[in-house]
């Protein structure tokens, strides 16, 4: 099966997409987990919009996840050969917020195990915003990532480094 083919949830994804988030008022985690990923025609539909450029297609994404004003998390298949959980995962918000917020699946789960979801990870738009250890998701990292373990802040860092351009290449996308 090749990524572009490749619709299904690998298993770490799953367990944490049933995971509940806790919006707490604004508080919590501001993630609305999808329960599949987003087809091709749908993904192509949100990205053109998103992009303004009826030219391009989305297949370089799945999304599995949005925030409550629509930004989207999705897998970007940038690493040519790459397993689905080996790429790296961003968010596009419906502002315009763009960040690559994880270098792969394992990370993201640290990352939301930690108390972060996709927007909270991407901006940092909500100063006295405090994240909250989500227990349950502790568990799933651990059980699918246990030799991935870093603070939320580390993983946020080392997919910015790694991915120093996504911005760019995304605006220029844009028309």
């Amino acid at each position: 099966m090749t990524l572009a083919d490749d619709r299904q949830f690998p298993a770490a994804l799953a367990a944490a997409m049933v995971s509940p988030f806790d919006y707490a008022g604004g508080n919590g985690v501001d993630f609305e987990p999808f329960t599949a990923f987003l087809s091709a025609e749908e993904t192509t539909d949100w990205f053109r919009a998103w992009t303004g450029n009826s030219e391009l297609d989305g297949k370089g994404f799945r999304v599995f996840g949005q925030d409550g004003s629509g930004g989207y998390a999705a897998f970007w298949l940038v690493r040519q050969g790459a397993r689905l959980a080996d790429q790296p995962v961003v968010f596009l918000g419906s502002e315009g917020e763009t960040g690559v917020i994880a270098r792969d699946l394992g990370s993201f789960l640290w990352l939301l195990a930690a108390g972060f979801g996709p927007w909270e990870a991407a901006t940092s738009y909500e100063p006295g915003w405090t994240p909250r250890q989500n227990h349950d998701l502790t568990a799933i990292a651990e059980r699918f990532a246990p030799n991935q373990r870093q603070p939320a802040r580390t993983v946020i860092g080392q997919a910015a480094a790694e991915f120093p351009h996504f911005d760019d290449t995304i605006m220029e996308l844009c028309r």
